[in-house]
């Protein structure tokens, strides 16, 4: 057993040479790779929590860690990196962990039933945790940077500028919002646009906060928030958004979610979809990170940017403009995990150590597969039909600084 962690640990430093890092060992001994101090120590304190790591990957990996068999120390992300290879992705699984990731898979297949058990599973846990470490608009989604510097409410407003502004939003149109969240986004665009917006969401936490929210703001005319699935959603929209909810979709609804928004819009309506997104797949049925399947997101899906553009094209949704933040997510992931961290003795008292270890393991885990993984954000705008009235360059789209959340 310890000669084949070895070598694994091994086989991987030689790929990232410019990873320092130190494996110690339940027996006491303990096994180094690169050639400076290391940045990081991995601690196995069971030669069953090793044995997991290696037969199950990341889902042997999340749990032993937040059951607390092993711990980190340092940078967790350049170890989280080394778990990225595929080679230690394709790691035997035994049949008996493959049958239960599928049976959990179909358990969580995102029907109109299931989605809103699937998003509560996530998004319900208390609008007082999200309130610790989110931004004032409490935005759950990448922010848009203008420079590294920025603080993360200034980024979040300017991430609802520069959709605004693709979607060339003019006063008085309708805006739909699926997945609104708690209405950042409704908040601003009838702010600083004088849109009239609806906005969807299947949490109920986020549908009262989103409800209060507009009652306290005196936004009631302008603005509405249903507890409704988008397959149930009815009305025709001047323009529409979904931000940082086609993820929950699910590779089977795609079609149906296009044919749906196809249904929304208006004629020469304009849509952005800004989402989490892949250049490519590990293999035609991948399902994504076991772990974050089970314990974070289930139900969740990480589209190919192939598959989004071929489901748009076949509802006639036409791509105009294509914009990849990836880096603007490991920013904004980099805020929250400073902000959780801040805050975690609070959270701990709210929830257990558990629940802290799987967030931060998550939260570490998303930014560095945007650092160095698969995973992208794209911000995809497109309309219904041909659009030959929009801009011919992007200048428009350019996002001065001192924006505020009030006008």
């Amino acid at each position: 057993m310890l000669k084949t962690f070895e070598d694994v640990v091994l086989a991987l430093a030689h790929c990232y040479p410019e990873v320092n890092g130190a494996f110690r060992l339940w027996n006491g001994r303990t096994v180094t790779i690169g050639n400076h101090p290391p940045c990081f120590t991995l601690h196995l304190h069971s030669e069953q929590a090793a044995r997991r790591l290696l037969r199950e990957g990341s889902l042997g990996f999340g749990e032993e860690y937040m059951a607390g068999t092993i711990d980190i120390e340092g940078d967790i992300q350049q170890l989280l990196r080394l778990g990225m290879d595929r080679r230690f992705r394709d790691t035997c699984i035994p049949v008996s962990t493959k049958a239960r990731i599928f049976l959990e898979h179909l358990r969580s297949l995102n029907t109109i039933h299931q989605s809103r058990t699937n998003i509560s599973s996530h998004y319900d846990h208390g609008n007082d945790f999200y309130q610790l470490w989110l931004d004032t608009s409490l935005a759950y989604s990448c922010a848009y940077f203008r420079t590294p510097q920025d603080s993360l409410e200034a980024a979040q407003q300017q991430k609802y500028e520069l959709i605004c502004r693709k979607l060339r939003l003019q006063p008085g149109e309708t805006l739909l919002d699926i997945g609104c969240g708690w209405g950042g986004m409704m908040v601003y665009a009838a702010r600083h646009y004088q849109a009239h917006v609806r906005g969807i969401t299947l949490s109920e936490q986020q549908y009262e906060y989103t409800r209060e929210r507009i009652r306290r703001e005196g936004l009631g005319n302008q603005l509405e928030v249903r507890l409704q699935d988008y397959r149930d959603t009815e009305g025709q929209f001047d323009k529409f958004v979904s931000i940082g909810m086609f993820e929950h979709v699910g590779k089977k609804f795609i079609p149906t979610y296009m044919q749906k928004v196809h249904a929304l819009l208006k004629p020469g309506g304009l849509g952005l979809l800004h989402t989490i997104g892949k250049d490519n797949g590990i293999g035609k049925n991948d399902r994504g990170d076991p772990w974050i399947s089970r314990y974070i997101f289930p139900g969740g899906y990480i589209p190919l940017l192939d598959e989004i553009l071929r489901a748009m094209g076949n509802r006639d949704l036409v791509a105009l403009d294509m914009e990849n933040l990836r880096l603007h997510y490991a920013l904004t992931l980099g805020h929250w995990i400073h902000r959780f961290e801040q805050q975690v003795d609070r959270i701990q008292a709210m929830t257990d150590e558990s629940f802290v270890r799987m967030w931060r393991i998550y939260f570490h885990y998303c930014q560095a597969t945007f650092q160095w993984g698969q995973t992208r954000l794209y911000q995809i705008l497109f309309s219904k039909g041909l659009q030959n009235d929009y801009p011919l360059t992007r200048n428009h789209m350019q996002v001065a600084g001192n924006i505020t959340e009030n006008p």
